[in-house]
Formats: structure tokens, C-alpha cells, sequence
């Protein structure tokens, strides 16, 4: 992958010269140096295979209350991962602002709006049990704010970034180029979950047509981005092995925007007249479906390109990429099932949910070897 870009980065910690390597040597000793915003991926995969399983067409006893000990970790890893981003900001603020403008490293602030929605929807469906539904609600409420705000804002800002302070080659399109879009899809399925305990009239319908905007808003910029990626890989071949995940990072739009049309229809009765309640439930299963099937052939290619990558591939952050755009695959799949009745889409969510629970306990276990040995808190090499 190339780019061409006004100013010439490099990675955070190392210095280039003749005293390179002792300034590598002193920052391996200063790990909080290099956290980056990518960090909040392992949130997400950690959130959606609680959330994944909450609605799973098979349940069987245990499976809510392992759901709700994973959704806790999630939380957990929240808490802990925005308290030293906040702290990585405020002793290195000067790293900080360097992911922001790097052309890479810059795509993954739509990583913290995701994880912030993610655990909220997880508290809401799964935490209530614990915290009640009261408290639930409320931490839902914050979080579904804060990662809405959040989303929002990468969606505008690192396109703009992109646009005016970088000029990338034909080659540079990757999935990380739809992390900055896709959180307000994430917000628009998760909102959906809200409507039911909002007043009936026009906080209802404000909500729910909010997130139908923010779905198309999402949906729109992530089709786009999906048409560059597909070029890219065409005309230019994988990517370099430690970027080769990347590519199922595709299935987070695709997965999870069949997801929000499936959940705001279930929702819509309750805000809309009934021919538009109808409408939405309509538009549910012509979009979904075909935008499944299409999750289904993008997930297909990315295990052959992994398979065929494999070799290659040295364990980094981005294999967190596995993980939650699978799981929106595991729950568009749930939710067409809830609405056709198909046993097609129960096989398919369980099976995937199955492959999307190895991917998970393959991943986080690299993560913990890597934080045990120091390996993940080093610059990059």
C-alpha cells in the first residue's frame, strides 16, 4: 500500500539518524507512548460476541450468563482503555496528535465511537440483569450519545483529512478506510434499541428518523469506499501481509446495515403510521437479503485471501478485524431470521457465531502473549 502525502511521518517512539536505535531502546520503557486509537478494536470484538449471542437463534442454558460475564469484560476494557487514552494524551500529547494526522493510523479513530456504542448496546440487552433496567438505560443513553457524537465526527473529519492533507496513490484504498464512516451505521442499529423506551410521538419518530439518516449517511459513504477497496485489490493485489485483515473489515457495513434495517423495522410501529411501519419492514428483507448475500461472497474471498496470506501474516492489532465485523454478520443473520423465518439464516448466524467465537479466543490469546512479552507495546519496527 503507497500514499503520497504533504509530510513525511514516521512511527511514533522511533527516530531516524545514527542514535535511532537507543531512542527505540528508552521508548520500548515508555509503553504508554505508543497506545492508539486502534486499541478500542479489541473492545468491539470483545462486545459483539456478548452481544452476538444475546439474540442468537440457538440458546441454550448458560449462553446468556457467559454472554453477560463477556459483556463485563467489554466494559471493563473500556473503562480501562479510555482512562490511559486520556492519560496518553495528557503526558504524550505530541504521539497523540501524530495518529491524527498519520494516513493510515488516522482511519482507526472510528474505533473508540464503535466501542463506546457497542458496550452500550451490550449494557442495555444483557447489563440490566446485573445493574437493573433503570441504570441500564442510563448508561446506555450516555454511551449511545457520546459514540453518536463521536461517529459523527470522524465521519466528517478524517474525509476531510484525507482530502486536504493527503494525496493518496491508487493502490493506498484499504478496510481501514471504513472505520471513519461506519459508526453512525453502528449508531443506527444500536438506536434502534432505544425508541421502545422513548415518549410515544415525536421523540419516537425524531429518533428513529435520525438514525434512518444516519444509516444512509453511513451506507452511502461506506458503498463508496467498498467500489475503492474492490479496485484496490483487483488491480493491485493484496495488501503488505500485516494489512492483509483489513480486508474483512468490508463486512462491518455490510453486516451491520442489515442489522439496522431489520431492527428499525422492528421498532417502527411503535413511531411510524403503518404504511410506513409496513415500508420499513418491506425495505428490511428487499435490502437486507441481497446485501446478505453479498456479506456472504466478501467473507468467502476473505478467508481464501487469508488462507493464501497466512504464511505471511505476523500477529498484529489490525486481526482484531476478524472479530467485529464477523459478529455483524452473526447478527444480520439473526435478525433476517427473525423476520422471514428462514432456517437458512438460523444455520448461518450459529455457524458463524461458532467461527466468530474461535476467531476471538485466537486473537485475544495472541493480544495477551503479546502484552505478557512486551511485544505489542513496542513501536513498530
Amino acid at each position: 500500500m503507497a500514499f503520497r502525502h504533504e509530510t513525511q511521518y514516521s512511527t511514533p517512539g522511533v527516530q531516524s539518524g545514527p542514535s535511532g536505535a537507543q531512542h527505540v531502546q528508552r521508548d520500548d520503557h515508555r509503553p504508554l507512548r505508543h497506545l492508539a486509537p486502534n486499541w478500542f478494536a479489541a473492545v468491539m470484538g470483545t462486545g459483539i460476541v456478548a452481544n452476538a449471542a444475546a439474540t442468537l437463534p440457538l440458546q441454550f442454558p448458560g449462553l446468556q450468563a457467559a454472554a453477560t460475564v463477556v459483556w463485563g469484560l467489554a466494559s471493563a476494557l473500556l473503562v480501562i482503555l479510555a482512562g490511559v487514552w486520556v492519560l496518553h494524551w495528557r503526558r504524550y500529547p505530541d504521539a497523540a496528535r501524530s495518529h491524527g494526522s498519520h494516513p493510515v493510523m488516522m482511519q482507526f479513530y472510528g474505533a473508540p465511537p464503535m466501542a463506546l456504542l457497542t458496550v452500550g448496546a451490550g449494557t442495555l440487552v444483557l447489563g440490566q440483569r446485573v445493574i437493573g433496567l433503570g441504570a441500564a438505560l442510563a448508561v446506555d443513553w450516555v454511551l449511545w450519545s457520546a459514540g453518536t457524537a463521536l461517529g459523527l465526527l470522524t465521519a466528517l473529519a478524517i474525509p476531510y483529512r484525507m482530502i486536504t492533507r493527503h494525496n493518496f496513490d491508487p493502490d493506498a484504498a484499504f478496510g481501514g478506510w471504513l472505520m471513519p464512516v461506519v459508526p453512525p451505521m453502528v449508531s443506527a442499529a444500536t438506536g434502534a434499541l432505544l425508541i421502545p423506551y422513548l415518549p410515544a410521538g415525536q421523540p419516537r419518530v425524531t429518533m428513529l428518523v435520525g438514525c434512518l439518516a444516519m444509516f444512509g449517511l453511513s451506507l452511502i459513504a461506506a458503498v463508496l469506499t467498498i467500489t475503492m477497496i474492490w479496485s484496490r485489490l483487483l488491480h493491485h493485489g493484496l495488501p503488505a501481509a500485516g494489512m492483509v485483515a483489513t480486508v474483512w473489515l468490508v463486512l462491518g457495513p455490510l453486516g451491520q446495515s442489515v442489522t439496522a434495517a431489520g431492527q428499525l423495522a422492528n421498532v417502527a410501529p411503535g413511531a411510524l403510521p403503518q404504511r410506513e411501519a409496513d415500508g420499513l419492514d418491506v425495505f428490511a428483507l428487499v435490502f437486507g437479503i441481497p446485501t446478505w448475500g453479498f456479506a456472504m461472497l466478501w467473507l468467502a474471498l476473505a478467508i481464501a485471501v487469508t488462507v493464501h496470506a497466512r504464511k505471511a501474516m505476523q500477529f498484529n492489532m489490525t486481526w482484531w478485524g476478524f472479530t467485529f465485523p464477523l459478529g455483524t454478520c452473526v447478527t444480520g443473520s439473526t435478525v433476517l431470521f427473525g423476520h422471514t423465518g428462514a432456517d437458512l439464516f438460523a444455520v448461518v448466524a450459529v455457524a458463524l457465531y461458532v467461527l466468530l467465537l474461535a476467531l476471538f479466543g485466537v486473537v485475544a490469546t495472541r493480544t495477551l502473549r503479546g502484552l505478557w512479552c512486551g511485544e505489542l507495546l513496542r513501536p513498530a519496527r
